[in-house]
């Protein structure tokens, strides 16, 4: 088997990206990966029904993958109209009935996702993630007995027009993770109505803990909020706390 016909062989196989990526490595390579029968095999990989057509819809297969594939890169986003200085956070947090957090943070206080020098080594595989989060060093600790409910609300404030809007609602804490060392809530975002296309937004909450020696206690160091569904950087978060339902 020639050089030629082992890349033959193989050009079908690849997805676009890797096929775009081998016409890049030279003028022989790419002249044979420009031949359309491999581009309708990487586009029969990501819409196959586009393929029962005898003809491309467009003039050719390679030209409607170029068309049709998005990058995942993060778009250029306007300057936020909200800064975290104009926020303020209020966290309340309850075992079945007793509330054992309640706390007004400060935009400023809670938007950098790096805690302060001392408590930074403690959180360990949480800085390690790729998502913006907001992270909060609580002090001092507080214990939650692992056996009992906890759940938790989060309203956010805006000083600049002293209107309010809810992120999380009474949402229980209902995964523990041992792994990472966090336990888990979710609610979804009230977004405002002028946005109607926008909802199934999830705001996450974690309780970051070390295990208290005792197997039924979890020792309570930080909380950490984000919302990775949708919002991956300081001006992404600032945009969707813009289009909450501010009341």
């Amino acid at each position: 088997m020639t050089y030629e016909e082992v890349l033959k062989a193989v050009f079908p196989l690849l997805d676009g990206v890797d096929l775009a990526s081998c016409m890049a490595v030279s003028k022989e390579w790419r002249d044979i990966a420009r031949d359309d029968y491999f581009w309708k095999c990487a586009c029969a990989k990501r819409w196959p029904s586009i393929c029962k057509r005898p003809n491309p819809p467009t003039v050719t297969y390679y030209k409607l993958y170029r068309t049709c594939y998005k990058r995942q890169n993060h778009r250029t986003l306007l300057p936020p109209r909200l800064s975290f200085d104009d926020l303020e956070f209020f966290i309340d947090i309850w075992t079945e009935d007793r509330l054992i957090f309640s706390e007004v943070v400060p935009g400023p206080v809670f938007s950098p996702g790096i805690p302060p020098p001392g408590i930074r080594d403690l959180l360990g595989f949480p800085l390690k993630a790729l998502e913006y989060k907001m992270t909060l060093p609580v002090e001092p600790r507080f214990t939650v007995p692992v056996s009992q409910t906890v759940s938790v609300s989060v309203l956010v404030g805006r000083k600049d027009s002293n209107r309010v809007a809810c992120i999380i609602n009474k949402s229980l804490f209902d995964y523990i993770d041992r792994t990472s060392y966090r336990a888990m809530a979710y609610d979804y975002l009230d977004i405002s109505p002028a946005y109607p296309f926008n909802s199934g937004i999830r705001a996450w909450i974690s309780l970051l803990f070390m295990e208290d020696g005792n197997e039924g206690d979890i020792d309570v160091y930080g909380i950490e909020m984000d919302f990775c569904d949708v919002a991956n950087s300081k001006e992404e978060v600032l945009w969707l706390l813009d289009i909450l339902d501010w009341k």
